[in-house]
């Protein structure tokens, strides 16, 4: 059994590869396409609270609330995506026993770096640009990520999967 575990291990690194690559595809598309993927993607957002919570708002204000939200779904999108990133990341160096402040700066270190090259690779695609202003909304997504990860994997060592082989029994008094 150790045997498989040692060998599944590095495996546990596949979602971070996967979505590196799904970043690095966003990034590749042009300033239009990623401009109208977002706004259809806000659009759907109004359409849908419209028809949630029957508000009886028109094309018309449909539209003007897409226009509004548009730039926050956008940057809502940069969080989302490097919050994945950085589970991804954080979670297999949580297995591989690196935590507290040294995962945090590992994990932390690597996400923010991947989004200073992604900016990079922005600036040279047709319409689009690099923007500190985004690795800054990156790193909001991947500190909250690396936060999450750290109590979600303490709170699961300290109650569901800690080690019930530590636990010394002490004998009933009358065996004294």
């Amino acid at each position: 059994m150790r045997y498989i575990k040692w060998f599944l291990k590095p495996f546990s690194f596949l979602p971070a590869i996967f979505m590196l690559y799904i970043i690095f595809q966003f990034s590749a598309q042009s300033g239009v396409d990623s401009g109208n993927l977002s706004w259809r993607v806000t659009h759907k957002l109004m359409v849908i609270t419209n028809e949630s919570f029957e508000a009886g708002w028109s094309a018309a204000q449909v539209d003007a609330y897409t226009r509004e939200f548009h730039p926050y779904v956008r940057k809502l999108a940069h969080v989302t995506e490097y919050f994945l990133l950085a589970v991804c990341v954080s979670f297999p160096l949580y297995v591989y026993r690196l935590r507290g402040i040294a995962l945090m700066i590992l994990a932390g270190g690597f996400c923010v770096v991947c989004a200073c090259l992604d900016e990079y690779h922005q600036s040279f695609v047709a319409g689009r640009g690099p923007s500190k202003r985004d690795v800054c909304i990156d790193s909001i997504g991947i500190f909250i990520g690396i936060i999450l990860v750290r109590i979600v994997c303490f709170t699961g060592r300290v109650t569901i999967f800690r080690d019930r082989r530590r636990k010394k029994k002490t004998p009933p008094a009358s065996h004294r």
